[in-house]
């Protein structure tokens, strides 16, 4: 299983030595946690961001492995994004890097 702990060290090695994201990203787990992405730094701090990614913590390990595609994700409800799209758009190729 995957945890809270897991997701936000999997994302710091994901960023290391990456320019990481010039905005905030926040990803809610739904009700699992938040992860909280500004530029290279990642910590669990629930702060507004200006993008919001609300997604299962299944789901992300799903995308993180390729397993589900992100604008499925997005049509079939299971992932939802608030704020700054261009924002969420940058996040897959970190996704891709953290290896779920």
């Amino acid at each position: 299983m995957t945890t809270l702990r897991d997701i936000t060290e999997a994302l710091r090695g994901a960023l290391d030595g990456q320019a990481g994201l010039d905005k905030t990203l926040k990803l809610d787990l739904r009700g699992e946690g938040m992860v909280f992405i500004d530029g290279s730094e990642v910590s669990n701090d629930d702060r507004p961001a200006d993008c919001t990614v609300s997604v299962s913590t299944e789901d992300l390990v799903a995308l993180t492995q390729g397993r589900l595609d992100p604008m499925n994700a997005l049509v079939r409800g299971r992932m939802r994004v608030t704020g700054d799209m261009s924002v969420a758009m940058r996040l897959q190729p970190i996704l891709s890097r953290s290896k779920g």
